[in-house]
């Protein structure tokens, strides 16, 4: 067991209060509350961030460029081309991309030993990227991490470089990417009791 155990008490009460005042703002993915409440009332993890997936189309100066970056779409679920069109008529200036990022979530274990066990339940349960994120005095975190992505750039300047028969081919693959990855979060939500 590493030394860290009597801080592990204090990190996961300071997380489960963060979690709370996030929820009472709305700010976190109402799909994966579930998956998170069962994290939290294990004895040995907590969560301390977490995304469900999602599909976005994104203004940047530069990409990558997150801080100046607009969101014109944000969805965790599957998204029409209807919205998908509304958000990239929105597009001014800078370049415009269509983003997809699988579920992730960041979670404290009590000791190597759990973090162990959950790294191997995620990887099991389809998040091939999970991996131990950092070790500190404090606390390991175990990352959980998914393989589904897509970065497809589709104009600069307002000017759109892609047609709507492109652009509803890849809303079609981000929701077949989208309905794959929720999949995984309902086997390791369902795995979850198994820690």
């Amino acid at each position: 067991m590493l030394p860290f155990t009597k801080s592990f008490e204090a990190e996961k009460r300071k997380a489960l209060e963060k979690l709370r005042a996030a929820m009472e703002r709305g700010d976190v993915d109402e799909d994966i509350i579930p998956l998170l409440g069962k994290f939290n009332a294990l004895p040995s993890y907590f969560t301390t961030s977490s995304c469900s997936g999602r599909i976005s189309v994104m203004e940047m100066p530069n990409f990558g460029d997150k801080v100046n970056a607009v969101w014109l779409g944000k969805w965790h679920r599957e998204v029409s081309l209807e919205e998908v069109l509304g958000a990239v008529r929105k597009h001014r200036k800078g370049q415009l991309w269509f983003l997809v990022r699988s579920p992730i979530l960041h979670v404290g274990a009590r000791t190597l030993e759990d973090a162990l066990k959950l790294l191997n339940l995620a990887i099991g349960a389809g998040f091939k990227y999970s991996c131990i994120k950092s070790v500190s005095e404090r606390k390991l975190i175990v990352e959980i991490r998914s393989t589904e992505r897509m970065d497809v750039p589709l104009g600069l300047n307002g000017t759109l470089w892609v047609d709507e028969n492109y652009l509803a081919r890849i809303v079609e693959i981000a929701n077949a990417q989208l309905r794959r990855f929720k999949g995984k979060l309902k086997r390791l939500e369902e795995a979850v009791t198994r820690l």
